[in-house]
């Protein structure tokens, strides 16, 4: 059961491609207009687990609507975006919670004023770079381009590494494609969780729309995480997570297949064709973090290795569930 203090919505086939200004006056009939309006601006508006801000949005079938009574934190901005490490070839960064690595393909065409409202981490980044170089790009001239050569999911904080030449490029993505890099996170989960090793055959489609496992054999993509606790709390285990694949969503699946969702988790929460499991830790977001990142130089052939501390707000939600363990 949803929150009392969150209202859901979710979109039916008819309701698709409409804005989401309309359904949110269709949903909340005893809203005018500008209280609508005033629900976006105001960030009580998530679709998918994602806080949203454009109006204009059309939100797809099966979408989930969530209406908060409390505001989320305000979206970041490229002052948010720190700089590692950089050189000619490439560039590491420390990416916020709640910023997209990549503009969503439907989203390409929004003019300049829609995308700054939420700004995606490719976008921002030659601005940081240019700011970072102590240098100003001369009136009219593009910034030069970024690569990205993996993602983040927008709720999921850490080190997140750029291209910068084609030749960074083609080297590290055939790098990531080969698991040649190192990649550690860090993640709360709920319940009591052991060391061991994930693995399983991951398909866009479990069966209900969501990406999950499948038992059929030669089917989808072969996937290994291993997990190791670090911290047992009352009710909840702090883990280090090291993936050997890098599928989408990989560790969020393997967690909650295996019993132990994590906290924030808005959309692996739901075991296939069963009711959602509740989530009674309070996080904002999902808790998970990139802390380290390994990898070869794709030019010099230097080891590289960088660690990110937990951001403030992992670190806080950990603070509160440490307090509760050590109230019982």
């Amino acid at each position: 059961m949803p929150r009392p203090d969150v209202r859901v919505f979710h979109v039916s086939d008819e309701q698709a491609q409409q804005t989401l200004l309309a359904l949110l006056r269709l949903w909340l009939p005893g809203e005018s207009w500008s209280q609508v309006r005033k629900l976006l601006s105001g960030r009580h508006v998530q679709i998918n687990g994602n806080l949203c801000l454009d109006e204009g949005r059309r939100p797809k079938a099966k979408d989930v609507v969530r209406i908060l009574d409390n505001p989320q934190a305000t979206p970041p901005k490229d002052d948010d975006v720190k700089i590692r490490y950089m050189d000619l070839h490439i560039v590491i960064v420390e990416k916020p919670a709640g910023m997209t690595t990549l503009r969503h393909a439907e989203e390409r065409d929004w003019p300049s004023r829609r995308k700054q409202v939420q700004p995606t981490l490719d976008e921002v980044l030659p601005n940081v770079i240019a700011r970072h170089d102590k240098t100003r790009l001369p009136k009219g001239k593009k910034p030069p381009r970024i690569r990205a050569v993996h993602r983040l999911d927008r709720e999921t904080s850490g080190l997140m590494i750029f291209a910068r030449t084609p030749e960074a490029e083609q080297k590290l993505v055939q790098m990531f494609r080969k698991h040649d890099m190192h990649r550690q996170y860090v993640a709360i989960v709920q319940g009591r969780l052991e060391a061991q090793t994930i693995t399983s055959n991951l398909v866009r489609d479990r069966g209900d729309g969501k990406r999950g496992s499948t038992t059929l054999k030669d089917v989808g993509q072969n996937a290994i995480t291993h997990v190791k606790p670090i911290e047992y709390l009352d009710g909840y285990t702090v883990v280090e997570c090291k993936l050997e694949t890098g599928r989408t969503h990989q560790i969020r699946i393997h967690l909650s297949e295996l019993g132990h969702v994590l906290c924030g988790e808005k959309v692996y929460h739901t075991p296939l064709f069963q009711k959602a499991i509740p989530d009674h830790s309070g996080a904002s977001r999902i808790a998970l973090h990139a802390a380290e990142l390994g990898l070869t130089h794709p030019i010099t052939g230097e080891e590289m290795h960088f660690k990110m501390q937990m951001p403030r707000d992992m670190a806080e939600l950990l603070k509160r569930l440490r307090a509760k363990s050590e109230k019982k």
